[in-house]
């Protein structure tokens, strides 16, 4: 029984972090955004509850600067108010920011955002566990290697989830009149957007996918359905 104890404290933790963690983003959210009362976007909104059979859509506006999108545990859709100050200067279009409301719903849809926040949680206990286990036989590196392992479980299952939220938006977007195309421009431009650098981390440890598998991924779908 004793040699599973780390094992158990370890999942012990987790469940704990994940507690934790999603009050934690819950408090946050709640006190650093109102909802998005743009007339414009609310037309595009619209569009994609029609597309869904939904009375409405709900978007809240996250007052952080920089540029993203984001889909609560809870099932809130959040756009940061760096994203939408870049719409109002022109360099996004509405459509480009419906596909990404349309692809932060895909992971509210696809159960993602929850188990995100769950992930998360079991990814810190199997990295507890893990350093606790290997550091018995590897002294002084057990710990570095723990994290390494981890850390590219977690890319792996984010860079899935990323590309099926791509695809879930991109049906989304071809049902409600919009079309892929302003998905696949906003990629175009997304690097510039958030000053991004190319090359700074293999595409194997980077949480999402690379941008031009993205896009690629996207207009097979929509050669697809064309056909």
């Amino acid at each position: 029984m004793l040699k599973f104890t780390p094992i158990l404290l370890a999942l012990l933790y987790g469940y704990a972090m994940y507690r934790f963690s999603a009050w934690r983003t819950g408090r946050e959210l709640d006190a650093r955004s109102t909802e998005l009362a743009d007339p414009m976007l609310r037309v595009m909104t619209e569009r994609l509850a029609r597309a869904l059979d939904l009375p409405r859509i709900r978007v809240h506006i996250y007052e952080i600067d920089p540029v993203n999108g984001l889909a609560a545990p809870d099932g809130r859709i959040f756009i940061t108010r760096g994203f939408y100050r870049k719409f109002q200067q022109g360099d996004v279009t509405a459509d480009e920011l419906a596909s990404v409301i349309a692809h932060e719903l895909g992971h509210v849809a696809l159960g993602h955002a929850r188990r995100r926040m769950i992930d998360f949680s079991g990814q810190n206990a199997l990295r507890t566990a893990l350093a606790l286990m290997l550091s018995r036989f590897l002294p002084g590196i057990g710990v570095m290697i723990a994290n390494a392992l981890t850390s590219l479980l977690a890319a792996r299952l984010s860079r899935g989830d990323e590309y099926e939220a791509d695809a879930y938006a991109a049906a989304l977007l071809t049902k409600a009149g919009i079309g892929t195309a302003p998905q696949i421009s906003l990629f175009q431009k997304l690097e510039k957007l958030t000053n991004a650098r190319g090359g700074a981390a293999p595409a194997w440890l980077m949480s999402h996918p690379k941008t031009d598998d993205r896009i690629k991924a996207i207009e097979k779908l929509a050669l697809n359905w064309q056909g």
